[in-house]
């Protein structure tokens, strides 16, 4: 059974950091890409970064420049490095993996990103 469990999420004030982490276990097959998607209230789920076994990186218009993700292909750990934080990037993390072939997608439970002075 895939498990994804975030951490990192909290409150920070506007232009702070946070660092969020993903561990996936369970497993079995091969990984297309991991990454992270948010979901601010009242909005649809959207992403924000990913990265493929190959290393194609992929960063949402808003966060480039802003926000760094990386992986451990050993590990199955994906991280999410976000610096100079807004109001408009709160929202719900959730953290992705997408398997090869039959594009499958696993979630975790989300950690919340909260940036509030």
């Amino acid at each position: 059974q895939v498990q994804l469990v975030e951490s990192g999420g909290g409150l920070v004030q506007p232009g702070g950091s946070l660092r969020l982490s993903c561990v996936a276990s369970g497993i079995t097959f091969r990984i297309y890409s991991m990454g992270w998607y948010r979901q601010a209230p009242g909005k649809q789920r959207e992403l924000v970064a990913t990265i493929s076994s190959s290393g194609t990186i992929n960063y949402a218009d808003s966060v480039k420049g802003r926000f760094t993700i990386s992986r451990d292909h050993a590990e199955n750990r994906v991280y999410l490095q976000m610096n100079s934080l807004q109001p408009e990037d709160t929202a719900v993390y959730y953290c992705n993996v997408k398997r090869l072939l039959t594009s499958t997608h696993y979630w975790g439970q989300g950690t919340q990103v909260t940036v509030s002075s």
